[in-house]
């Protein structure tokens, strides 16, 4: 009678024993801290963006703070009520920034600088001033103007676009795998500052997976009055700003490849 007990017990061990390897092995550094936590981290910018071809002229470009915003409006949700917290990060014209300084290894174009412009500003007429009290005729360089402008919105991000999963239960003991897609949408423009013309537009969405596994056991023991229940499981979700950043590659490679056939830039033959 109590080898029949402990069957479910060890039915449970063989059944969840991979399970339970990758949990431990997938939460050791969050256990166990050490220095490699420490590294920092680096956003992953495509092959296909780094390897375009440079341009013989650098185009001077500039991305204003309320030229390229979120604009859905979503909130974080735990599937059952959205969260105060958004969806995504706030500051989507910081990735641009970031993917424009990359493109082809920072040789295609030249961005100049106009979140911080007003900082900027102050910080000239600063040295100006220092400068006439000092009696010193080093005048600063003019600031670069831009002739194009690129602008656009986080336009869409739409949750539970596909999910599903999986499940079997046998005599108390289960195991189930669920899954999720939701999906993130930006739209890009070049903007001519000397016409006002949109000269392209491009949207692009990327798809972001979640992917979810338990395995759990619910037993009553000893004449059904002591209940056991014994869960494992781990969930994978994609970044979404590393998604969002996917997506402005996507756009920006996009208008890079219709500026080319258009004439707007060139490159040596």
């Amino acid at each position: 009678m109590e080898m029949l007990q402990r069957l479910p017990y060890l039915l449970v061990l063989l059944l969840s024993s991979c399970s339970i390897l990758d949990v431990a092995k997938d939460t050791e550094s969050a256990r166990f801290p050490s220095k490699g936590m420490d590294t920092p981290f680096e956003l992953p910018i495509s092959e296909s963006l780094s390897e375009v071809v440079a341009p013989i002229i650098m185009p001077v470009v500039a991305v204003y703070p309320t030229a390229f915003t979120d604009q859905t409006g979503q909130r974080k949700s735990n599937s059952q009520f959205a969260l105060f917290s958004s969806a995504i990060t706030q500051q989507p014209s910081a990735l641009l920034i970031r993917t424009l300084k990359q493109v082809s290894d920072g040789k295609f174009f030249r961005v100049v600088e106009r979140v911080g412009l007003d900082n900027l500003t102050k910080e000239r007429q600063l040295i100006r001033s220092t400068r006439e009290q000092l009696k010193q005729d080093n005048a600063l360089l003019p600031l670069l103007f831009a002739g194009v402008l690129f602008e656009g919105a986080v336009v869409s991000y739409e949750t539970n676009m596909v999910s599903g999963g999986v499940g079997a239960r046998y005599l108390g003991v289960g195991s189930s795998e669920m899954y999720r897609t939701d999906k993130v949408t930006v739209s890009l423009r070049l903007v001519s500052v000397n016409t006002g013309e949109i000269l392209i537009e491009s949207s692009k969405s990327k798809t972001i997976y979640s992917h979810g596994r338990s395995q759990d056991v619910f037993k009553f023991i000893e004449a059904g009055t002591e209940l056991v229940e014994i869960e494992v499981g781990r969930a994978t979700n994609e970044s979404n700003t590393i998604a969002l950043q996917k997506a402005i590659e996507s756009a920006l490679l996009d208008i890079i490849t219709v500026g080319y056939d258009r004439g707007y830039w060139k490159h040596e033959v």
